[in-house]
């Protein structure tokens, strides 16, 4: 057995007597920050292992760390950048090989500090935390700023990995760690900054002042990168935050219009003209950000499948940009092939309806795209969603909707083909049959529109109380009653939402 590791440490103090006046309220995510923080130096590998980003992605068994995306585009190009140093690095790989270049190579140094925490004993994330043995001790030698960080036993042997959870979270810098996972040598050293016992709103807040409030990145893919900061109040103050939410709700729209596999490609009224036939972009993208990009900061709001906290140890799904995308085609896929085959009466008279029809080219369902139903009307579009967004919201764990990951994503534009391997990834995962069943009984609902002329006198007047917003919320309460009428879990959850907004 070999003896424990010791790394020697700096304390670094900063704190202002005027923070002592600020709130830190112990039961939240944001508790009194330490006062101080620890430098030191350590060899990538050996960080990579107490950081668990070997991990990270794991499918099965416990998800060690932060949920956060990892860009590996951008870490080949810092191990490319760490090899040869620039402008080598960003040379193709045919300028690479070419002999007259060997003089652009340069040392690849990176000076500035991986940021991390420390986890402490207690410490939880997602109701778990790391095991005794795995912990990190943080000891002051005398009155001096000297510390010793102590690692846990046996962590240099080539089999050891954390029994839990990683006693070490990444705050920034991940993609750097994530760039020697191929052939750089193991004793390279990397500076560290390090936190001790950091709560989970201070690292979101860190990363957010670290790498956007000084303009260095896009705030919409910091969202990407640091999903909790979806859900941090004091970023709601911020233009930044409903930007976030009303541009994401924007790139959802045009992936859905654009994407070969959903329903709604070259579907939707991208131009704003006037006869088209189908749902306006304006209507799609208010459609999504009061749905499922709702942030619900009060009790009564509408919490949204792709902003909220699912609860307040989880934090808000990690999803990418391709999985929303992906999810969004799910669903309406699961409603659009229910339609096809639904033997009930009201998609039958849409499409033996012989009255005036739009000269549609792409030979489409008049039951799910045609100008008649309420599918492809903004009521309907509205009241679908935030019908299945209140409905998985609530039952988001139960499904285990958090344990879906999909591996690396490009930072850039999102590709047909990430979409794709979200799209085949969902067929393999646990809710997608539940989700399925519960989206498929919708067919059952007439979505037949106001101005069908087989509709009698009673059945349009009804149908005329959808038109208008409170339309939205009649449809979604309809909708969750269909579902309600269902022998599943979700049928029972639809249920508890109905009777709880009763009472």
């Amino acid at each position: 057995m070999e003896a424990k590791k010791i790394i020697p440490a700096i304390s670094c103090r900063q704190w202002l007597v005027d923070w002592n006046k600020y709130e830190f309220p112990e039961d939240s995510e944001r508790p009194r920050p330490p006062e101080e923080l620890i430098v030191f130096s350590m060899s990538a590998r050996l960080l990579r292992k107490l950081a668990g980003v070997y991990v990270r992605q794991r499918k099965n068994g416990v998800a060690t760390g932060i949920q956060r995306t990892h860009e590996k585009d951008r870490s080949n190009k810092i191990s490319q950048f760490v090899r040869a140093g620039y402008p080598f690095g960003d040379l193709t790989r045919k300028q690479q090989s070419d002999a007259s270049n060997e003089h652009l190579k340069k040392p690849g140094w990176l000076p500035t500090a991986i940021v991390v925490n420390i986890l402490k004993s207690g410490d939880k994330r997602r109701d778990k935390q790391v095991a005794n043995k795995d912990l990190i001790q943080v000891t002051r030698q005398g009155q001096s700023s000297a510390l010793e960080i102590e690692l846990p036993m046996d962590v240099d042997a080539s089999e050891w990995v954390p029994e839990g959870f990683s006693p070490i979270e990444v705050i920034d810098g991940q993609h750097r760690l994530f760039a020697f996972d191929d052939g750089l040598p193991d004793d390279f050293e990397l500076p560290v900054v390090a936190f001790h016992g950091l709560g989970m709103g201070w690292q979101a807040y860190l990363f957010w002042s670290i790498n956007v409030s000084p303009k260095k990145i896009n705030p919409s893919h910091a969202y990407d990168l640091f999903p909790l900061l979806r859900t941090q109040d004091w970023l709601e103050a911020t233009p930044a935050a409903h930007v976030y939410r009303e541009a994401r709700a924007q790139e959802l729209t045009e992936l859905l219009f654009r994407h070969p596999k959903s329903p709604w490609k070259n579907r939707i009224n991208m131009l704003g003209e006037r006869s088209t036939g189908w749902v306006s972009q304006a209507g799609w993208v208010q459609s999504i950000f009061q749905s499922f990009l709702k942030l619900g900061t009060t009790n009564r709001g509408r919490k949204g499948l792709f902003a909220s906290n699912l609860n307040q140890t989880i934090g808000p799904l990690n999803w990418s940009r391709p999985q929303q995308a992906a999810f969004l085609i799910f669903l309406w896929k699961c409603i659009q092939d229910a339609v096809l085959q639904t033997t009930n009466e009201w998609p039958l008279s849409l499409r033996e309806d012989n009255g005036p029809q739009m000269d549609f080219q792409d030979n489409h369902d008049l039951a799910f795209a045609g100008p008649k139903t309420l599918l492809n009307q903004e009521q309907g579009v509205r009241g679908f969603s935030l019908a299945l967004n209140d409905l998985l919201w609530t039952q988001a764990t139960q499904l285990g909707l958090e344990k879906w990951s999909a591996g690396d994503v490009d930072g850039g534009d999102t590709k047909d083909e990430d979409i794709d391997a979200c799209l085949q990834s969902i067929e393999h995962e646990d809710f997608a049959a539940p989700i399925r069943e519960a989206v498929a009984c919708l067919a059952e609902f007439d979505w037949r529109s106001y101005d069908v002329k087989s509709l009698t006198k009673e059945e349009a007047q009804l149908k005329a109380g959808y038109r208008g917003t409170g339309g939205y919320n009649r449809i979604r309460a309809e909708l969750l009653e269909v579902i309600a009428k269902q022998n599943s879990e979700l049928g029972v959850a639809a249920g508890n939402i109905l009777q709880t907004e009763e009472s």
